[in-house]
Order: C-alpha cells, then structure tokens, then sequence
C-alpha cells in the first residue's frame, strides 16, 4: 500500500514538473524577442575535458535569454584563463564558478588526482627518456634505471626494470591529454603517482644512474 501511494505521488509530481515547464516554454515562445531580458556570458566553443587547461581561445562571447543559470556563469574571460574545468564542459555550456579552479590552488587539484595510500613524485627528463615526449598524462609507464659504467675499473653499463606500470599523474604542468588542435608545450618533467617506499626508491635511482620511461599500450584499457 505504501509503494502504491508513493508511486502515485511520484507520478503527480511528474505530471506537475511536466506542466511547469511547458507553460514556461510557452511564456518565452509568445514573448516576443523585444521583450526578452538577454546577458552576455561565455560559453565553451568546444568540449573542454575534466582537469583541462581553460584558455581564451576555447571561449565564445554571446548574447543568450536570461534565464536564471547564465545569471551566476562566468562573463570575464580573464577570470577564465588560466583555470581548470573541474568537470567536463560541453561544447555550448556557459561557465559556472564551482566547476572551474584556479591555478592558485594548483596544488590542491593535483592531491585531488593521487589516489589514498599513493604520492606524487616528479622527475627530471629529456627528449629520449619520455620516449620523444610523447607520454601523456594518464599513461602508463615502467621505469628502467641505467648504471653507467666505469670503463677505467671494468665496470660495464647495465639497465633493469625499477617499477612497472607506473600511472603518470602529469607531463611538466599539463594534467590532461593534449586536444587536437591544441598548440604542443615541450616538457622537462613527469609526475608520478608511487606507493611510499617507492618514491624513496625512484629518487635514489634518479641521483645515482639515468631513468628512462617506457609507455604502456593503451589499446587494451580502452577494448
């Protein structure tokens, strides 16, 4: 008897909201555009991912009907660029404060992606070692560590696997994949993302011989 009534309320109530806005929709559709409050605001150009750089070129300027959500986005491009989307932003979607972040609290968003019981570690490295920096964030990869060798006392240059399957948390500053079109920024750094004990590992590695990473294929994570 109970499940009946509250499924008869939840049909009501369904029927209300149904009717609230259609009459809401009619109200605009037989004003005519004269007499319609519109606002300037941004709006996304295209999709924006969650954890994506916002610049000045992913924004569009535009006049839309004030409809109480445009009333609180984001209208100043400058208070834009720069941040970060919190969440995925579709392609038309005004800005709204709480789904963006400022670089100022940079470091908060990047804790934000480390999973419990893990750290972030940064390393330094080149060209060849980021395999032609071609490694994005979220990628996987195992780290070798090289010992150079000492030609003077015999001793050869040897490699092993350190870790395997390491996530990478960030590449330089950028914490998301590169969109096409985006202009490609060189980078020196990788953050890792590393149980406790291994982060003392890695860095012991990196003072001692050369680290070099070695990307996982994401074909079988995307299957």
């Amino acid at each position: 008897m109970k499940s009946k009534l509250i499924m008869l309320l939840a049909i009501i109530m369904g029927l209300i909201t149904t009717f609230l806005f259609y009459n809401y929709v009619s109200n605009i559709k037989g004003t005519p555009a004269s007499e319609l409050k519109t606002i300037e605001t941004l709006i996304a150009i295209r999709d924006i991912k969650k954890n994506e750089l916002i610049s000045e070129d992913m924004l569009e300027r535009v006049q839309v009907v004030d409809n109480g959500l445009y009333s609180e986005a984001i209208r100043d491009s400058a208070s834009l660029n720069g941040k970060y989307a919190l969440t995925d932003i579709a392609k038309g979607e005004p800005f709204l404060p709480h789904r963006v972040l400022g670089a100022q609290e940079e470091k908060l968003f990047v804790s934000r992606k480390i999973q419990e019981g893990y750290r972030g570690v940064s390393i330094g490295i080149n060209h060849v070692q980021s395999v032609s920096t071609l490694i994005e964030p979220e990628d996987y990869v195992d780290v070798i560590y090289t010992k150079l060798g000492k030609e003077d006392l015999g001793i050869k240059t040897s490699s092993i696997i350190l870790l395997e399957r390491v996530r990478v948390l960030a590449v330089g500053r950028r914490m998301v994949e590169t969109v096409e079109g985006e202009i490609f920024v060189e980078y020196s750094s990788a953050t890792l993302e590393l149980r406790s004990p291994e982060t003392v590992k890695l860095i012991n590695a990196a003072n001692d011989g050369i680290l070099t990473l070695t990307l996982h294929s994401r074909i079988k994570d995307e299957q």
